[in-house]
């Protein structure tokens, strides 16, 4: 007996082609979102709401020019973000984000008249519970409590990973008094309000 393929068998088999290789470009695109680290990708997941956009400011009272200081999203290294308050370096976490490393750099000296005019001046000087706060768009308020300090080299890229087991904040900024190395200081979620 002889098969003979119709238009028909071939348009059901161009049909389920098309049909899975929608779903695979969507399980890719949903994938890179996650590997870039977009916010947006792990709150929908994860369920926790993410303000309609990433735009921040960081509150640490025990710093005293470091209140409602604008917080950009940039890469590392972004120097107009740095011109003008604080970076929030591309690829870490957001503070809606669980196990999250909010990664944030400042300038030690900065520019006169902005807001990164010494904002990490005494970033030194923070010592064990105390706080950090990061306001995001809708106001929501993100408590941190300092656990940590330590100086670490510019290469030390492992202090923007995630720590194991806690939701984070990491504040670095340039040593004194010839900036060769970077100062970190780590606090972990405590409060959202």
């Amino acid at each position: 007996m002889k098969t003979y393929k119709t238009r028909r068998s071939g348009g059901r088999m161009l049909g389920y082609l098309m049909a899975t290789l929608m779903v695979v470009s969507g399980l890719v695109l949903v994938g890179y979102s996650f590997l870039i680290g977009d916010p947006f990708a792990s709150a929908a997941v994860f369920g926790h709401k993410a303000p309609g956009n990433s735009s921040m400011t960081l509150t640490v009272p025990e710093m005293a020019r470091v209140d409602h200081v604008p917080v950009y999203t940039g890469a590392a290294g972004d120097k107009d973000a740095l011109h003008d308050g604080t970076l929030h370096i591309k690829g870490t976490g957001f503070p809606w984000q669980t196990g999250a490393n909010v990664y944030i750099a400042g300038h030690r000296m900065g520019f006169p008249g902005t807001k990164s005019y010494l904002v990490f001046w005494d970033l030194n000087k923070l010592k064990d519970g105390d706080k950090v706060i990061l306001t995001d768009a809708k106001g929501t308020k993100y408590t941190y409590s300092v656990f940590k300090s330590s100086i670490v080299n510019p290469d030390a890229y492992y202090v923007t990973k995630p720590v194991p087991g806690k939701s984070v904040v990491t504040l670095q900024t340039c040593t004194l008094p010839d900036y060769s190395q970077r100062l970190i200081v780590q606090a972990e979620l405590t409060n959202v309000s």
